[in-house]
């Protein structure tokens, strides 16, 4: 059986579960250990040489990085297919899965770091916020011009480009950030949330979150304070942290020991 190693909160794991799911490829999920510590364990250092998730396992064979995994899961089990019939409309879902794995998650990321672990108050949290509510804004002007008349964003039926929007538009309205009601993106985050495979990953992500959980937020939150967890500033994230007039919390992070960049690529 596949093997999946996978943290529930992360919208590029959920992006592989959905595919997974909706092609009914049976997978069993791994949490890896030290997740978030800037550590990881050996098996999960071999799957993910940046001890990232998600990594896929397929019979000894360790694939990592969301994008090449759902390419490999389309190469291996074509049918039914979750890709479009046409270039134009392969390269089109390619191009949001892009924006929203770099652009949009960065936003997502950052209001997690306000909301859950307190990066910010008073003044700079609320500037911040105000930020991320125009962008994420401005965002959902941009995906309902993606969305033209259709039903999907893979056009007709279900696909790929779906699969790359739902997490991060389900983890923008746990932030009450939602699209305006009555526009197509709500009408189309309706439709998908009623999709069995997105109702299972959700449900999944609300109950890693929850207090109680000693993975969830309250529980990270407790380890980041002490400096045993680390979350990681990298790419977009940095440079949107930066760009919003956040720069004191990154330098506050490194100064506590609880942000981390990406790791040296494991090459033994």
């Amino acid at each position: 059986m596949l093997k999946l190693y996978d943290h529930p909160l992360s919208p590029y794991a959920q992006k592989v579960k959905l595919a997974l799911l909706e092609k009914n490829i049976p997978f069993e999920t791994s949490l890896p250990t030290n997740l978030g510590s800037g550590e990881a364990n050996p098996e999960f250092s071999h799957a993910s040489p940046r001890a990232e998730v998600p990594a896929l396992i397929d019979d000894d064979f360790p694939i990592f990085d969301s994008t090449i995994i759902l390419e490999y899961i389309e190469d291996k089990w074509p049918t039914p297919s979750l890709m479009p019939a046409t270039p134009q409309d392969r390269a089109r879902v390619r191009m949001i899965e892009d924006a929203m794995d770099t652009h949009y998650e960065a936003i997502n990321w950052g209001l997690a770091e306000l909301a859950y672990f307190g990066r910010a108050s008073g003044g700079l949290l609320d500037e911040i916020n105000a930020a991320a509510a125009a962008q994420i804004s401005r965002w959902h002007g941009w995906l309902g011009a993606q969305l033209d008349e259709s039903s999907w964003f893979n056009g007709e039926t279900f696909g790929w480009g779906d699969i790359c929007v739902a997490p991060y538009l389900n983890g923008s309205a746990g932030f009450n950030l939602l699209p305006p009601a009555g526009s197509k993106l709500a009408d189309w985050l309706g439709r998908v949330n009623q999709r069995e495979s997105v109702r299972k990953v959700s449900e999944a992500a609300a109950n890693m979150a929850m207090g109680n959980n000693p993975a969830g937020m309250d529980a990270v939150r407790e380890l980041l304070e002490k400096g045993l967890f680390k979350r990681e500033y990298r790419d977009h994230r940095l440079e949107w942290m930066i760009k919003s007039g956040g720069i004191s919390i990154v330098i506050d992070g490194l100064a506590k020991d609880n942000i981390r960049f990406t790791r040296e690529f494991e090459t033994v």
